[in-house]
């Protein structure tokens, strides 16, 4: 892959971090197709310069790279049956989903039957992140195309960590860090929740913390967004039910008993029934009372 402008790239999945993805693949000088169920999500990329296509087929047409942003294991694998005419062998296809453990060996297969390259290259990060192409992806794949995947990847974030020739390796990392950032959302949500419910101001949960080590670029972003109650989605608490539910039957299936994830799986529930699923998972906080409203 010498030259950018020789390269075309299909993004299957347009929502919070395939949007920005396809705009920082475009800008870096690919030439981008789009897809996306919700077809005008595909179509307002067009003011970027990316081509917006009405199904998965036409997107994939042609490209070199297919990369799929989708919401889980079965969406991914829908997307790239419905894609599955114009796949030519050799493809290289980029999996960035949180799929979770269970669902890469289908994914894998149908690769295999296609005579796909398979990446499993799930991403750190959210849609900020994704936006300023600083993610982190986390990837997983065969050696010998390493030098073909890596400048997409240098497209989109800041930090490419390979972990394993063999699929599935990045997918299990990716649970057990977004356990941690869930289990930093919980732990957070309920301190605040703690010192207002014992008569202290939760401003001043943050003020002890800043400039200290437990603080974090991650722990001022939902402190301020719990604080002032305005939850514009980076990570939605819909997905994190999702990624949640993923972690904890990772765990199940591994052995392992995770009281927080567990705990933290109900929280996130509680969230989404009680009306807060578009919100980000800082809405964590809105479940700390037995009926909890926004």
């Amino acid at each position: 892959m010498h030259s950018n402008l020789q390269t075309t790239i299909a993004v299957l999945g347009t929502g919070l971090i395939g949007a920005p993805v396809a705009r920082n693949l475009q800008r870096k000088g690919f030439t981008v197709r789009a897809w996306n169920r919700t077809a005008a999500k595909a179509q307002a990329l067009a003011a970027d310069g990316v081509q917006a296509c009405g199904n998965a087929a036409d997107a994939v047409r042609g490209s070199r790279v297919v990369v799929t942003v989708l919401k889980d294991g079965p969406a991914v694998l829908q997307a790239m049956q419905a894609a599955a005419p114009a796949l030519q062998p050799g493809t290289l296809w980029l999996q960035l989903s949180t799929v979770g453990v269970d669902a890469i060996a289908p994914l894998a297969q149908f690769a295999d039957r296609h005579g796909l390259v398979f990446y499993d290259c799930p991403v750190q990060g959210t849609r900020q992140p994704a936006e300023q192409g600083q993610l982190v992806i986390l990837a997983a794949g065969p050696l010998a195309q390493r030098g073909q995947v890596q400048p997409v990847f240098d497209a989109i974030g800041k930090r490419s960590l390979w972990i394993a020739q063999q699929a599935g390796a990045a997918s299990r990392l990716k649970l057990a860090l977004n356990h941690w950032a869930f289990a930093l959302t919980h732990g957070l949500a309920e301190s605040l929740a703690l010192a207002k419910g014992l008569g202290i101001e939760p401003a001043l949960v943050v003020d002890a913390v800043t400039g200290g080590p437990m603080d974090s670029g991650f722990f001022q972003a939902k402190a301020a967004a719990m604080l002032s109650g305005r939850y514009d989605a980076s990570f939605t608490v819909a997905n994190a039910v999702k990624d949640a539910q993923l972690v904890a039957d990772a765990a199940a299936g591994a052995g392992l008993l995770l009281d927080g994830a567990q705990a933290g799986l109900r929280r996130f529930e509680r969230a989404l029934a009680a009306g807060h699923g578009d919100k980000d998972m800082a809405a964590s906080h809105l479940a700390s009372h037995p009926a909890s409203h926004a």
